[in-house]
């Protein structure tokens, strides 16, 4: 106090020094999230190495997955049927998803867009189990998988939704 009354800072005073806290905020959460990247990637419950992978044919896996972009393909979806963990592409065995790249017609794009939103939430729940299939990979190389959770498949899920169908050949067409 000076004069009895209160001391009165300069406006840029205050505006300096409320960016100066929002630097730190941010500062603080990249680093913490850079942590999560670094633990979960060497550390976590999702590091599974190759040859372990190979080594078994049921195992459980959690992860926090975002959809594909143009990054590194580590945990994330792709569309309602197939999706990278750990940086290997599993196609989900059990089912067929409508296409969205590219697409037939607005029906199946907008199905498609669903599926992949829905496939989303339901891997990010918890814990679920991959089930190796009776081919190990399809012909573009991706895992072919049951994914399950306490017993139930999540294409079962999917297929109950109206956002897939069960696997039988074939791709048939969205549209009709």
């Amino acid at each position: 106090m000076r004069n009895g009354g209160p001391v009165r800072r300069p406006t840029a005073y205050k505006a300096s020094a409320a960016i100066g806290r929002r630097l730190t905020i941010a500062t603080i959460l990249v680093v913490g999230i850079a942590l999560a990247v670094f633990y979960r990637r060497d550390e976590g419950p999702t590091s599974v190495s190759a040859s372990r992978a190979a080594a078994t044919s049921v195992q459980t896996f959690s992860a926090r997955f975002s959809i594909c972009g143009g990054g590194p393909r580590i945990d994330c979806v792709v569309d309602g049927d197939t999706f990278w963990i750990g940086g290997e592409k599993v196609r989900i065995a059990d089912i067929d998803a409508p296409e969205i790249s590219p697409p037939r017609c607005q029906h199946e794009a907008d199905l498609g867009e669903a599926a992949k939103q829905r496939l989303l939430v339901l891997l990010n729940v918890g814990p679920f189990t991959l089930i190796a299939d009776a081919r190990d990979r399809d012909r573009f190389g991706r895992k072919l998988r049951t994914v399950s959770r306490g017993g139930r498949s999540i294409g079962d899920t999917l297929i109950a939704e109206g956002l897939a169908r069960r696997w039988g050949g074939p791709r048939r067409s969205w549209c009709d």
